[in-house]
């Protein structure tokens, strides 16, 4: 059976779909890295499939939409994710400063910069900070795969002058979990600035 998006949360288990999109996810960050110019082996090396997951997302239909938030603005903390939303759609992202709706399309996925991919590449790929939002009479869903790295793998800018300081993923998660308690957000990369 070929996989594709349209069918992925309907009528497939999620082990082909989580094998499939793991394996785009490394093809894309090699990618991305040799657009750079530089050694696209790091993801390999760091990005086992024991540190990397996908989530699965169900947003219950909701009478004020406009109020509730599936879920809240953020960027996504891994190197880069690759998400399948179904036809009711919700996902949405900044441009200029403005929300915009990501038109849900079945026979397609987005692939969104993760907060490490960022810092990775000294900010020549962008975390895009998104959400997500209810339907008032729809249930929702969608699957999202995360290419993340093993704790201990440091970070450092691929090229200098570095605009973070190097750190390790356990301790951008450590931080993350601070900010949340703390403030009720991700402060995110901002902390790391050289």
């Amino acid at each position: 059976m070929i996989l594709t998006p349209r069918n992925v949360l309907t009528s497939t288990p999620m082990e082909p779909f989580a094998t499939k999109v793991a394996i785009l996810a490394q093809k894309l960050a090699e990618i991305l890295a040799e657009k750079l110019g530089h050694k696209s082996s790091f993801f390999q090396e760091s990005c086992l499939p024991s540190t990397c997951y996908l989530r699965l997302n169900r947003y219950p239909p909701c009478p004020i939409p406009s109020d509730i938030y599936g879920l809240m603005p953020h960027t996504d903390s891994d190197f880069l994710t690759i998400l399948h939303q179904d036809q009711v759609g919700g996902l949405q992202l900044v441009k200029d400063g403005q929300w915009i709706a990501v038109k849900p399309n079945p026979e397609a996925l987005v692939i969104n910069i993760g907060d490490l991919f960022q810092a990775w590449s000294n900010d020549c790929y962008k975390s895009v900070k998104h959400r997500a939002v209810t339907h008032p009479t729809k249930e929702r869903f969608s699957a999202a795969y995360f290419l993340c790295p093993s704790y201990e793998t440091v970070i450092e800018s691929c090229s200098m002058p570095s605009v973070y300081r190097k750190f390790s993923f356990r301790e951008y998660r450590q931080k993350v979990q601070e900010d949340v308690q703390l403030h009720g957000y991700k402060v995110g990369l901002s902390r790391f600035l050289v």
